[in-house]
């Protein structure tokens, strides 16, 4: 038993620093803040943000896996507001979160 309480407790040092690093993108001020009237983000900020959360660098987030992070950590949302969030984010027949589509999707081209 205290070889898993030995390895679980080298886990939640590494998952902080991802939710760091991927909070890091968005602190544009490094002031250790986010406007929340989100000015245009780069879509590599975005997709390294993302990447931090996929460490089996897998292209996709599961719905648990996501909701995980984004309820967990940081300014939690509710459920309410993941279950919105999921209807809108998931493919249905995968069950997944395909980042990239989704920052395709909430990007604009600087060039158009």
């Amino acid at each position: 038993m205290a070889e898993d309480e030995q390895s679980s407790e080298g886990v939640v040092p590494d998952v902080h620093k991802k939710i760091k690093a991927a909070f890091e993108a968005f602190d544009y001020e490094f002031n250790n803040t986010v406007d929340v009237r989100f000015p245009p983000i780069p879509e590599d900020h975005l997709l390294q943000a993302f990447e931090v959360l996929d460490k089996d660098k897998k292209g996709y987030l599961e719905p648990e896996e996501l909701t995980k992070y984004m309820t967990k950590e940081g300014e939690p949302f509710t459920q309410e507001e993941m279950d919105e969030m999921l209807t809108a984010l998931v493919d249905h027949e995968k069950n997944r979160v395909y980042y990239k589509d989704l920052i395709n999707q909430l990007t604009v081209d600087p060039d158009m």
